[in-house]
């Protein structure tokens, strides 16, 4: 390990804190767990550790390696080589946040940029920009609905169809609120009703509705009415998107959701081994004042030049943090200016090819999957590039995708770990990576294992 302290330097910090030894500084941690034996591995050379490293790394097989049918929140789209090369420029490539405008004019507009793209994605007044990844912001959507109630409407009704990490990750984020309560997705529904199945659990306590579009199973529904209904009884919606979807679809702003959060990742962001990730967040004007996260505002300085500068900060680490209604403070910076450079580069008409050729190859696989014995596409309403399929009595899930390895051929999801009374079936995702060769390769090996 590289320590870059001389020992007169070390010696100097010690005097100004009152320490004779870097050991007095542990003082208050018990004696036992002060300086354990460590066994560790014998030193090595950088070279030698690079070659350690690459060995390991080896092993993991990757889309770059696999066909991928696997989805469930994180998807294989193909990003330009130009987005890499343009955020690796030195102006971009940094962790520094934009507190002081006049020296951060590049960063504050390239956030404004996104800001801009993603309000129009959704149909949205204002976005942030951002949160952490899809769940972190739909956890911020229920803390927004708290705090605009004032804690008066504790509870949220979230929908079985909404990704059970989102689920999860708000609960979590949701512990010791007070009259807090989170209904819908625990409570006996079918996890494949429709948003009907939630109308009667909203009333005048509700502070959210969160639904997904297309939601965790790919479904698409019209949620014009259903937030219609919501409305009428004081509740918010929130509704989590898919982007890529957006490119074919209404945006949500359009049939009236209050708030629109979702994982930026298909924007052009590189799968990673689940990150990092980027967390969509967009809101009506009138909620302006409790959305978290980065918000640059565009202004003109003395000279009535353009400008951009942070707005808003007082809601979070700004003031008291009792008084904040989020502590999120820290942005996605680079992975925002990736999507945003993503959008830019593929522009309005290539984004929709990009959603188009997912939509038009994820019907042609259902199609074709349909058509093998045993096999099932189980969606009684349309979907975008995601849809459940449903395994013969004989076969698991597991048991396939462990027989799609062996192919090089990455299975989808296994539905049954989020939702064991839905039994065996599996979430296929198809996207514009997918080429009809693919698709009818994925199908030969079903048809092997239904026949194994």
């Amino acid at each position: 390990m590289f320590v870059p302290h001389t020992d007169a330097e070390r010696d100097e910090m010690l005097k100004a804190v009152g320490a004779k030894s870097i050991e007095d500084l542990f003082s208050d941690v018990p004696e036992r767990f002060r300086f354990p034996e460590l066994d560790l591995p014998t030193r090595l050379t950088e070279m030698e550790i690079m070659g350690e490293l690459n060995s390991i790394a080896a092993g993991n097989a990757s889309t770059r390696d696999m066909v991928c049918f696997l989805g469930a929140g994180a998807y294989n789209h193909y990003t330009p080589a130009a987005v890499d090369s343009i955020i690796r420029r030195g102006e971009f490539l940094t962790a520094y946040t934009p507190y002081q405008p006049e020296v951060s004019q590049g960063t504050l507009q390239a956030i404004f940029e996104y800001q801009s793209l993603i309000a129009a994605l959704t149909g949205m007044d204002v976005s942030n920009a951002s949160h952490y990844d899809g769940a972190t912001a739909a956890a911020e959507a229920v803390v927004l609905a708290y705090h605009h109630f004032r804690g008066k409407r504790g509870k949220v009704v979230v929908s079985p169809g909404v990704n059970p990490h989102y689920r999860e990750t708000i609960r979590t984020y949701m512990q010791g609120y007070d009259n807090f309560v989170m209904i819908g997705d625990v409570n006996g529904l079918d996890p494949l009703c429709g948003p009907e199945c939630l109308e009667s659990m909203i009333d005048t306590d509700t502070s959210l509705v969160l639904i997904q579009y297309p939601d965790f199973f790919g479904r698409l529904y019209d949620f014009t009415a259903f937030i219609q209904f919501a409305h009428a009884r004081g509740a918010l919606v929130a509704v989590a998107v898919n982007p890529m979807a957006l490119g074919l679809l209404k945006p949500p702003g359009e049939f009236g959701a209050d708030i629109v959060v979702g994982e930026g990742q298909p924007l052009g962001i590189p799968l990673s081994f689940g990150g990092p990730y980027l967390g969509i967040f967009a809101i009506r004007k009138e909620y302006v004042r409790r959305l978290a996260g980065r918000l640059v505002g565009e202004t003109v300085d003395k000279q009535g030049r353009r400008a951009y500068v942070l707005t808003l900060t007082a809601r979070e680490q700004h003031i008291r943090r009792e008084k904040a209604t989020s502590n999120i403070c820290t942005n996605q910076g680079l992975i925002a200016l990736t999507s945003t450079v993503y959008m830019s580069l593929l522009g309005k008409q290539g984004f929709r090819q990009v959603s188009e050729l997912c939509y038009q190859k994820a019907h042609y696989a259902a199609e074709m999957i349909s058509e093998i014995p045993g096999f099932k596409v189980c969606m009684d309403r349309p979907f975008f590039h995601e849809f459940v399929v449903c395994l013969p009595e004989t076969l698991d899930v597991d048991e396939v995708n462990a027989y799609l390895l062996e192919s090089n051929i990455l299975g989808g999801y296994n539905i049954e770990k989020d939702y064991p009374e839905l039994g065996k079936r599996m979430l296929i995702a198809v996207t514009e990576m997918n080429s009809k060769e693919d698709i009818d390769f994925l199908c030969e090996i079903l048809r092997e294992v239904s026949n194994a």
